[in-house]
């Protein structure tokens, strides 16, 4: 059996992720699913104006500044300056993860944690297109084939590749994002299956790197390898040709195994963006906080409460939330991203949590301090999870009022899930407040979002990539 496997036979899982990386077209995208899909570009290119502006991507084009560059055909968004596709990818996937703000397909029910997919897919098909001169009809059709490829990869993950600590987006986004590149450039089958094993033997990312620089950067190399392992692909390179299901490829070795069904026969069929839906952020923090926060909110504004009528906030989640939320005593922007306690405190204080808020400062305001220390956060069984029929992020808040009134709510869903959608306006917005929030030029704003509602009709991407670009 492991000859076999290793011969690479045209049945091998790999065989049929290349396969339908390789032939599918445009025309083969069903009109909501392209919609959607130009929606959530919308949302990533609005994440990488304004987090052009990240610390972290100020320190990563430095570091490339000193590289001396290896030419300038692709643009690095929300700058004037230029790199190379693998470069260009690097850092504009770096930049839209940032903030932390861009989309996620959470995992299915009894399952764990989340794939980011724009943030390593985007950078790395638009870095390769705009270089070739190729169509929004192109662009399009790669982002969805690899926002496709990363979800369902993730989908068929042992629980293992997780609770083992890889970060999805590191992992199964870096093929997406090969994925994508490779129908770009439209490689054929046997030289996908290269492009898969080359990307799949640099996949990786830690969960223990949320709350750091390090979390961004995971996607940005994700997209970057994206570029490289295509590139080396279409030029003869070589790896294995069933690098997913092999007995020592990228499932065994990150996760103990894999669960074949939830990836055969399911590409495209029906699309990921129909099924459970690519979540949406409206706040600029871990998707996983969101279902709490959306209830948090909607007790505050139903009730009219002001942040001192508080006296102690209870949360449960699951546990596996709850390691990845651990930032529990934050004292930095960063670890701010990563704490529930943080979140809920901000919208009961202001009713809002953008990206101004996340400041040393406001971090450190008494009233933030004082919610944060009197929030109790702890966890359901899995067993309980069940007999309450919760989803993978339910969630459960318990307010306690200086009146003597508990209010009690719960969220099996956020706001921005397929259950509870941002809608085209809320997204053109905050693509207006990114924008804004990176003291981008009005004009060049709303010229973006017309071109972006209206992709498939650019015949060279590099007339969108201007008005995300400073300079002329």
């Amino acid at each position: 059996m492991t000859d076999e496997i290793e011969s690479g036979p045209d049945n091998s899982l790999t065989a049929y992720v290349a396969e339908f990386i390789s032939t599918t077209r445009f025309e083969d995208i069903p009109d909501d699913v392209m919609w959607l899909g130009k929606k959530n570009i919308l949302d990533g290119l609005g994440c990488s104006i304004a987090g052009a502006g990240a610390e972290s991507s100020n320190i990563l084009r430095t570091y490339l500044d000193g590289l001396g560059g290896e030419g300038g055909t692709a643009s690095l968004l929300g700058t004037g300056r230029r790199a190379s596709p693998r470069f260009a990818a690097l850092a504009n996937g770096t930049a839209m993860h940032a903030d932390d703000y861009d989309d996620t397909l959470q995992a299915e029910t009894g399952r764990f944690q989340a794939v980011h997919p724009t943030s390593p897919v985007l950078p790395a098909v638009l870095a390769a297109a705009e270089s070739g001169g190729h169509s929004g009809k192109d662009l399009l059709t790669a982002y969805h084939v690899g926002v496709e490829a990363a979800c369902r990869i993730f989908d068929a993950t042992h629980v293992d590749h997780i609770l083992n600590g890889f970060h999805g987006t590191g992992t199964c986004g870096m093929l997406g994002a090969v994925a994508g590149v490779a129908n770009l450039y439209g490689l054929e089958p046997a030289i996908g299956r290269m492009a898969l094993g080359i990307a799949a033997s640099q996949s990786c990312g830690f969960q223990a790197n949320y709350g750091t620089m390090m979390k961004p950067m995971q996607a940005g190399r994700s997209a970057e390898c994206g570029v490289v392992a295509a590139d080396l692909a279409r030029s003869g390179f070589t790896a294995s040709p069933v690098i997913l299901e092999s007995p020592r490829g990228f499932y065994q070795a990150e996760g103990g195994g894999y669960e074949e069904p939830r990836l055969r026969d399911k590409l495209g069929n029906p699309w990921s963006f129909v099924d459970r839906g690519v979540w949406l952020k409206p706040w600029p923090t871990g998707a996983l906080s969101h279902p709490a926060m959306t209830i948090v909110l909607q007790l505050a504004t139903e009730n009219d409460l002001s942040s001192d009528q508080v006296t102690r906030l209870h949360v449960r989640t699951s546990e596996n939330i709850h390691k990845t939320l651990f930032r529990h005593r934050p004292r930095t922007l960063l670890e701010a991203k990563f704490s529930l306690e943080f979140c809920l405190a901000a919208l009961l204080v202001q009713r809002k949590l953008g990206l101004t808020d996340f400041t040393e400062e406001f971090v450190a305001q008494p009233e933030m301090q004082r919610l944060i220390n009197l929030t109790a956060y702890d966890t359901f069984t899995e067993a309980e999870g069940r007999e309450l029929d919760c989803t993978i992020v339910t969630s459960f808040v318990d307010m306690d009022l200086k009146d003597g009134r508990t209010l009690t709510a719960r969220a099996d869903y956020g706001k921005g899930s397929k259950a509870n959608p941002m809608s085209d306006a809320e997204v053109t917005e905050k693509f207006r407040d990114c924008a804004a929030y990176a003291d981008w030029p009005t004009d060049k704003t709303e010229t973006a979002i017309d071109l972006i509602w209206r992709m498939e009709e650019l015949g060279d991407l590099r007339e969108l990539s201007g008005c995300l670009t400073s300079g002329d």
